[in-house]
């Protein structure tokens, strides 16, 4: 495997998408053997109220290689909250790491070698199944493709730091960024 995912973890985040709809994603990949399958295996072990890591599978009794550990950021709610968050964000993230690998951001020939930890957002609120799967699928390609493209780097980091924070939630006033 090239060395670029051996032997620390390579961390990805992409957010996808607005309003109800939108995906927000971190993975975390790394080899089987090293500090991932650790926090893999303990994640799976243990779940809390409300979340309850899974396994992604691309259809049942078929898990997507790498192993990819689905861990909700939002206690599923209500049954099109948990028809998402099981259904239309984990098969999206299925198809966006099944995307990853085909097009050779993860080498096929290690897909077994390696794990992935996966942190999904699913609003409460949405309303598009869908939608919520093209977005899922979309952030999950793109958390992969930063992780092996070690992106954002330094430099945009700065760049966009020199307007100010901001996210789809709050995006602070001039005067509160004003130092």
């Amino acid at each position: 495997m090239p060395s670029r995912f051996a032997p620390a973890a390579l961390i990805g985040e992409s957010f996808v998408g607005d309003g109800a709809n939108a995906a927000h994603t971190n993975i975390v990949i790394g080899r089987k053997g090293g500090p991932v399958e650790t926090a893999w295996t303990t994640a799976l072990a243990t779940p809390s109220t409300g979340h309850v890591p899974f396994m992604t599978v691309v259809r049942p009794s078929l898990p997507v290689k790498p192993l990819t550990l689905f861990v909700n950021k939002a206690a599923a709610e209500g049954e099109l909250h948990q028809r998402a968050t099981w259904g239309s964000a984990q098969a999206g993230l299925a198809q966006g790491i099944v995307d990853a690998v085909d097009e050779g951001l993860i080498p096929a020939a290690e897909a077994d070698d390696l794990l992935i930890v996966a942190a999904v957002w699913v609003n409460p609120e949405v309303d598009d199944l869908d939608l919520s799967f093209r977005n899922q699928r979309a952030a999950a390609y793109g958390a992969v493709r930063a992780a092996v493209g070690g992106t954002p780097t330094i430099d945009d980091v700065l760049a966009a730091a020199k307007e100010g924070p901001a996210n789809p939630f709050y995006t602070p006033s001039a005067e509160a960024v004003a130092r």
